[in-house]
């Protein structure tokens, strides 16, 4: 039967080593610089600076998050288990009184904790300056969004866990974690994008659609840009979505699965 107890003793660990390193607070920083920054300077290219509107807001800083979110959680967590095993330390937290299941949720729990602390206080400042310049009405908007990249964090969080349960080393755990990140931030949509062109829109049906579901960065953007009118053409894949796939609520339930889905294969194969 699983135990709380070693799970919230690890998870503590993970996440005060993060504080005494500081790495929560310079995570922190950059997410509220780089907020403000592209809130204000997001409408250059249409020869205006400034804050503009919450919407608009949100969709300059989904860029923002789909960009900077997957890399952060992916080399926070891609050494969680192989780093144990390098320094001979895992042998170690195995002989202890707790399971593989144990350990591989007390490390994603503790470095979900110092992710999403870094997340709140950064977005949390800039939440603070938005609540001056906008409607506080719009701000449950503005909440949501900060949830929904949270959730995304946490995807890429159980992806970087995986990797660190079925590879040997910290070079190779490195080396997959960053051609994730490319994967699913940079190529995903190209090829998407390209199939169509090279068939001339002959595969644009409903399911061709629903294969951005495969991708937690796109089901991130579709979740945020939905209920954006005014910025959906900002997106070209977006045409292409039918109303069921954008349900917020379907969209959340993917999302779910992004986290869990990982998280089940790594505990399936972090076996002796």
């Amino acid at each position: 039967m699983m135990e709380l107890s070693p799970i919230k003793t690890i998870a503590l660990k993970e996440f005060h080593e993060r504080l005494r390193h500081r790495w929560v607070l310079a995570i922190g920083i950059v997410f509220a610089v780089f907020s403000l920054a592209i809130a204000y300077f997001g409408g250059t290219q249409e020869g205006a600076v400034g804050f503009r509107s919450i919407d608009f807001t949100i969709a300059s800083l989904v860029s923002l998050v789909i960009y900077l979110i997957p890399l952060i959680a992916l080399m926070l967590g891609f050494d969680a288990i192989v780093g144990e095993r390098e320094r001979g330390s895992l042998d170690l937290l195995l002989s202890l009184p707790v399971t593989r299941f144990e350990l591989l949720l007390g490390k994603f729990f503790g470095l979900a904790m110092a992710l999403g602390l870094s997340m709140v206080g950064g977005f949390g400042l800039a939440a603070v300056v938005f609540y001056r310049q906008f409607d506080r009405v719009t701000l449950p908007h503005f909440l949501g969004f900060v949830l929904s990249s949270l959730l995304l964090g946490l995807a890429f969080l159980s992806l970087a866990l995986l990797l660190s349960v079925v590879t040997r080393d910290r070079t190779r755990a490195s080396g997959l974690a960053i051609m994730l990140w490319f994967l699913f931030v940079l190529v995903f949509d190209l090829l998407l994008l390209g199939t169509l062109v090279s068939t001339s829109g002959a595969f644009a049906g409903d399911g061709f659609a629903y294969l951005l579901l495969l991708n937690p960065a796109d089901v991130f953007r579709l979740f945020n840009l939905q209920s954006l009118d005014a910025v959906q053409t900002d997106y070209a894949l977006m045409e292409l979505v039918p109303p069921t796939l954008a349900h917020p609520g379907a969209l959340l339930l993917v999302m779910l699965g992004w986290i869990v889905v990982p998280l089940w294969l790594a505990q399936w194969r972090f076996k002796p």
